[in-house]
């Protein structure tokens, strides 16, 4: 008789896990064998694991990672120069609570975004906000944002997410404007919050690709400084057979 108001009152206060393992534990008939204190642990551990889940898959789909990576799945066998120890510090995330930065460097196909999205999605896990972009899309759309009026919006939230991954910098040379949105971005986040740049050029190379001698010290400035390096070298990863992860 008491299974339905009580059922009701854990969804009315928004008790959606311990509701779920209410009835799971009613369905099954395991009630009579726990003690109260055990009923009581077990729907608590219930609401905590839905709420758990509920705050991750948030963050991942406000992340919006190229990748489904998790770092269980990094293949450190490659050879290609992924320091084991040096990254699996960078995905506990002391850095990111530090506000340094992060720069994934190596050709194409060796897994520069996939691990970069490895270490969004333990961001995610940890429940740290993510934003994931490549870079010349990101362009495109601060400009549109700017005709419309939204660039100041746009700007507001990128400067506000915890881990912002910028992903294929360097692939096109840089335009007055875009030299312009790259260093607001950074300008707001100095200090504050906690970026990845992937790149197939070099560290040694981005202050020729910026294009402006003045920009480019302004930016590396905020950007490089701090920042830890992931520098690869190898064979592509795409050449490996479809079921190998990065």
């Amino acid at each position: 008789m008491l299974t339905h108001p009580t059922l009701d009152q854990l969804q009315a206060l928004g008790l959606q896990g311990m509701a779920k393992a209410f009835v799971e534990v009613d369905r099954h008939g395991d009630a009579a064998t726990l003690g109260h204190a055990e009923w009581l642990a077990l729907l608590l551990d219930r609401e905590v694991a839905w709420r758990h889940d509920k705050r991750l898959s948030t963050r991942l789909r406000y992340a919006k990672l190229r990748h489904q990576a998790a770092p269980e799945d990094i293949d450190y066998r490659k050879p290609r120069g992924l320091d084991r120890r040096l990254f699996e510090t960078l995905l506990k995330g002391e850095w990111i609570d530090a506000h340094d930065n992060l720069a994934v460097c190596g050709p194409t196909g060796i897994g520069k975004s996939w691990l970069a999205c490895a270490i969004g999605h333990k961001a995610c896990r940890d429940n740290r906000s993510v934003l994931y972009a490549r870079f010349p899309r990101l362009l495109e759309e601060l400009a549109l944002a700017r005709g419309d009026g939204r660039i100041a919006s746009r700007l507001k939230s990128l400067a506000q997410v915890e881990l912002l991954i910028l992903d294929d910098w360097g692939l096109q040379p840089l335009d007055a404007q875009a030299r312009h949105d790259l260093l607001e971005i950074l300008e707001d986040r100095y200090g504050r919050k906690s970026t990845i740049v992937t790149s197939q050029l070099p560290v040694a190379s981005w202050h020729h690709a910026i294009g402006d001698a003045t920009y480019a010290d302004a930016i590396l400035d905020r950007l490089v400084h701090n920042a830890h390096r992931i520098e690869l070298d190898g064979d592509s990863m795409r050449r490996c057979k479809p079921t190998l992860q990065a």
